[in-house]
């Protein structure tokens, strides 16, 4: 007979989920579905960085680059973490940004979707917003992109394969490894 699994502690059952993971793998429509499972709110970052700059992302990378755009984004962030416990779905660079990466994974419990090339190229096919693909072949942007980050994504505290399976299921996933994730934190207290 196995003993019973620790309850997660107040603190780790406070602290928000925060998603990354590439353009395309599912962050906002999963962080959405997965907040109103949970019953805390839902906030994407990008949302608020447009909401704060009175522009869209597009906008602010023209006129003002991509750097400029990062310092917002590491503000932002910065604010949201500062809220109460819910789902934050960040844009895919927010979490490669040293500063802000560090400050995500103090404040909060870290979920990596990860989805493979073909899947990226399918989903941001269907959407001609994103600033870093507009300026070559998405696919090779893609994998370039895949090839830098998914080693610093690999840093996130769950990882969770997306692909073609319904967004429900996905978000089961997700539920499913929180739970051993805070398991395996009440198991470590002393």
């Amino acid at each position: 007979m196995s003993a019973p699994n620790p309850s997660p502690s107040a603190e780790e059952r406070n602290r928000p989920i925060v998603m990354v993971g590439m353009m395309g793998a599912g962050k906002s429509a999963i962080g959405r579905r997965l907040a109103q499972r949970l019953g805390v709110a839902f906030v994407d970052a990008d949302a608020e960085i447009e909401r704060a700059a009175g522009a869209t992302i597009a906008e602010i990378f023209d006129k003002h680059g991509e750097a400029a755009f990062r310092d917002g984004e590491r503000r932002v962030i910065a604010r949201l973490l500062e809220a109460p416990a819910g789902v934050l779905a960040t844009g895919g660079g927010a979490f490669m940004d040293p500063e802000t990466r560090a400050r995500i994974k103090e404040r909060a419990i870290t979920v990596w979707l990860k989805a493979d090339l073909d899947t990226l190229v399918e989903r941001v096919s269907r959407r001609g917003h994103r600033p870093l693909l507009k300026n070559g072949d998405p696919r090779e942007i893609l994998a370039r992109l895949i090839a830098l980050r998914d080693p610093v994504y690999a840093e996130a505290d769950i990882t969770v394969e997306t692909g073609h399976a319904p967004a429900a299921a996905t978000v089961e996933r997700v539920i499913e490894a929180l739970a051993a994730f805070r398991g395996r934190a009440a198991e470590r207290r002393p």
